[in-house]
């Protein structure tokens, strides 16, 4: 009789591993024992060597559907240090320290979805249906490990039969956490009524089919939900969002309910919509499509998901109430919040926030402990590119080994598009979307995530990362934090994060150009960078170039109204007529313009910039796309979308513009760093716009947007040319958040390929701030694990810290 002690890392928690393990025991004639230790699961395989083998074999050969096994150690016990045991058996789970996997939410599987809707099962029609492989995870888990008594379905004692199929060995339910029943587990129902069960769900359907806006509790959050073929639904849940143009994403109640209105253009993106994950996806738009313009205004694509929670689907298919003839296919589905606050997840906060613009609130009696707002991924030469990075994803960890086991730190994020990472060791864990901080409201959901992945992931930093800016409200956190638990804050800046983000993810630790071009990002030299192109490694970055500096006036108003940054341009061109450009252009009012010149020339209100995001909002405006924008980045989407319908249009004129742009001179000065003639870019734009007017055959605003996106790829890779003989560099890193724009990711990829670079680009977080909290994290990882090899080392100069209090823990600050 051989006795086996096996340890498995991996998400291997809430994912039905323990009893797949107690299958395989029996299967294979095993005895022994499994249990939930936190950072792993335990085995003892107790048989004869050839079943222990069987046995080993089996489960790293063929693991449950969700699990992911990323480490086993195995040791081989001797006679004497080995219990004996008669049977197997999922035994009492104990928490202990090390590295913890916490399994993300996992969408309704197949088997849940037949049993939902077959009449002769016992959940038929259950709106909480789940099993070891699908359902919630993250958003119930309350504390580790992940067991039914810390989770938020302690409060829903399971009845007999429930209870039966979690201690069956051979049901699809054993030791399935959030298992229930309609009679044992949560109840949905209307906030304000009555009606609940099934009755509040066909009250939410009718709602649907008459034009009516619904809020809906699912796994991780409230959605906002309407008729997407219903122009005037559409029209009333933008005006009472106050989300005049910025796209909703929709939910379709079938794959082929898609397919009516967008193009799936692989089997690839069909997996990726159908599969446990269910994110919502971009996809281009039908000609034909029958989705009104108002759901996604001046956008080819639409950002479309499959239901991923059983109420959702009921919504869709209710075969008892006889409303499925007239129940739409196609849902708005928003996040439920007001513009600016995370997305409600409790009652009282659906009620105050949602309240004046839903008609009904259909919720649930389930508690949401942690917020998770949907996944939005774009589509990148056959592969999902991350926009935003939560529900399904979060907090898989990434792994990244440049620090001792047991360091552990914090990386806050950025301020926009937050989201937060913790790390121990090689694991850094981005946490789900959390918002905006710019609104408190974001801070205080912030503040409590941290306390929360925390204390799941059993992580206790020595060490804050956050943004160099010091006027950030996320710098104040990492200060308020690191002050109470007696920590140093680690500041990084912001476009290095970028670059740092990319390394991480691509697990490169040799030094790159790294170009990180986006919106805003505080410079050391108190400028505002945006256009970067950093040598960047592990320890420490070198700006080495830049797009041009332009002048950026009228504060915060900038980036919301583009037109001011075209003004500052064309005054840099120093044309002669100038105010008559303006007036042709009709880029502003003649008081407006007179306004914009007074501060650009006194420099009032005014900052030095080379933000790539504003280089591509003046573009917009200049040529007539979007000059006054309804949300953050639509000049630039719109601009994008403008161009790609012109090459889709001229694919050989495209192909010979990408080819052709003319080559601009890189400047430099001794003292700084080169300069990528953008402003000489953008002035040859504006002289071509100019001739084109009256002009039947002159050049069009669409052909001037693609003409931009290869002009500007061809600076960017003539700039890495020019650097790669001075640095020796060959491996280029794109980040940013101008890097969501595939087109210009495609055009700068593509020809530094063709010149012999090798490029990395994003795959698992976003380029744009939602990413930043990787960056961070590597680069506070790395920072400790110079100071434990080092302990005097200088390093500690980047620190930044306060008089410090006895070392405390979250509970206690946050």
């Amino acid at each position: 009789m051989t006795t086996f002690h096996i340890k498995l890392t991996g998400i291997v928690q809430g994912v039905g591993f323990r009893p797949f393990v107690a299958r395989t025991a029996a299967a294979h004639h095993i005895c022994g024992t499994v249990a939930n230790k936190g950072p792993y699961v335990e085995v003892f395989a107790q048989g004869s060597r050839a079943d222990c083998t069987d046995f080993q074999n089996a489960i790293k050969d063929n693991p449950p559907p969700r699990a992911i096994i990323l480490h086993i150690e195995t040791e081989e016990l001797s006679d004497a240090a080995a219990p004996s045991f008669s049977d197997f058996q999922i035994i009492e789970s104990a928490r202990e320290q090390g590295p913890i996997y916490v399994s993300p939410d996992i969408a309704t599987c197949d088997a849940c979805a037949k049993e939902l809707y077959d009449p002769a099962n016992r959940r038929y029609l259950h709106p909480f249906i789940n099993c070891t492989d699908c359902g919630p995870r993250l958003t119930i888990e309350t504390s580790a490990p992940y067991d039914r008594e810390r989770t938020t379905m302690a409060n829903f004692p399971m009845c007999n039969e429930c209870a039966a199929e979690y201690h069956d060995p051979h049901s699809r339910r054993y030791d399935a956490q959030p298992v229930c029943c309609n009679h044992c587990g949560p109840e949905v129902f209307l906030l304000g009524s009555n009606l609940r069960g099934a009755d509040a769900i066909t009250a939410a359907r009718q709602a649907l089919i008459n034009g009516k806006i619904i809020a809906i509790k699912g796994i991780g959050g409230f959605h906002l939900a309407c008729d997407a073929t219903n122009e005037q639904a559409v029209a009333t849940l933008r005006k009472r969002k106050h989300r005049p143009k910025k796209p909703f994403a929709l939910m379709a109640s079938d794959l082929a309910a898609i397919e009516r209105v967008a193009i799936i253009e692989s089997d690839a993106q069909k997996t990726l919509l159908t599969g446990h994950q269910k994110p919502i996806l971009l996809l281009r738009k039908r000609p034909d499509s029958p989705i009104p313009a108002k759901v996604a205004p001046d956008n080819e694509k639409l950002g479309l998901m499959l239901p991923y929670a059983p109420v959702q689907m009921l919504l869709f298919h209710n075969p008892i109430d006889g409303l499925d003839d007239r129940m739409p296919r196609l849902l708005v589905m928003t996040s439920g919040n007001p513009s600016g606050a995370p997305i409600c997840h409790t009652d009282e906060e659906a009620q105050e926030a949602l309240g004046s613009i839903a008609d009904l609130i259909l919720t649930h009696s389930r508690p949401i402990r942690l917020r998770a707002d949907d996944t939005v991924l774009d589509w990148h030469e056959g592969s999902p590119y991350p926009i935003r990075r939560s529900r399904g994803y979060a907090p898989l960890p990434i792994y990244f080994d440049v620090a001792p086991k047991k360091a552990q730190i914090l990386a806050i994020g950025g301020e926009l598009k937050n989201t937060f990472a913790l790390a121990r060791g090689p694991l850094i864990y981005p946490s789900a979307y959390v918002g905006d901080t710019t609104d408190l409201r974001t801070v205080l959901a912030l503040k409590d995530s941290i306390r929360l992945m925390a204390s799941l992931l059993d992580i206790h930093p020595e060490l804050i990362a956050c943004d160099l800016h010091p006027r950030y409200n996320t710098t104040a956190v990492a200060h308020e934090l690191a002050d109470d638990l007696g920590i140093p804050v680690f500041p990084v800046q912001h476009h290095y994060a970028h670059i740092l983000s990319c390394l991480a993810e691509n697990d490169c630790h040799e030094p790159v150009l790294g170009i990180a071009l986006d919106g805003t990002g505080y410079g050391p030299d108190g400028t505002i960078w945006g256009g970067e192109i950093l040598l960047a490694g592990l320890d420490g970055y070198t700006r080495l170039a830049s797009i041009d500096p332009f002048d950026q006036a009228g504060g915060d108003k900038a980036p919301r109204e583009p037109w001011r940054i075209a003004i500052a341009m064309l005054r840099t061109a120093k044309l002669s007529d100038e105010a008559t450009i303006v007036d042709t252009l009709h880029l502003c009012t003649k008081q407006q313009y007179a306004a914009q010149t007074f501060l650009l020339d006194r420099h009032l209100n005014t900052v030095t910039s080379t933000s790539a995001g504003r280089l591509f909002d003046a573009v917009s405006a200049l040529l007539g796309i979007c000059t006054t924008p309804t949300y953050e980045g639509e000049a630039a989407i719109r601009l994008q979308a403008t161009a790609e319908a012109w090459a889709a249009a001229h694919p050989t004129e495209a192909s010979s513009i990408a080819g052709d742009t003319p080559k601009l001179p890189i400047t430099s000065t001794t003292a700084e760093p080169l300069r990528l003639p953008t402003q000489q870019l953008f002035n040859g734009l504006a002289a071509r716009r100019l001739a084109a007017l009256g002009c039947k055959n002159g050049d069009t605003p669409d052909r001037l947007a693609y003409a931009f996106h290869a002009g500007l790829a061809r600076l960017l890779v003539t700039v890495c040319k020019t650097l790669r003989d001075s640095t020796s560099l060959t491996t280029v890193a794109l980040s940013g958040g101008v890097f969501q724009n595939t087109l210009l990711l495609t055009l700068t990829k593509q020809a530094l390929a063709a010149a012999d670079f090798l490029v990395l680009t994003h795959h698992q977080v976003p380029p744009n701030d939602g990413g930043l909290c990787l960056g961070q994290a590597a680069a506070a990882l790395y920072h400790l694990s110079q100071n434990h090899a080092n302990p005097s080392s200088t390093a500690n100069k980047r620190l930044s810290t306060r008089p410090r209090k006895t070392k405390g823990s979250f509970s206690k600050c946050v």
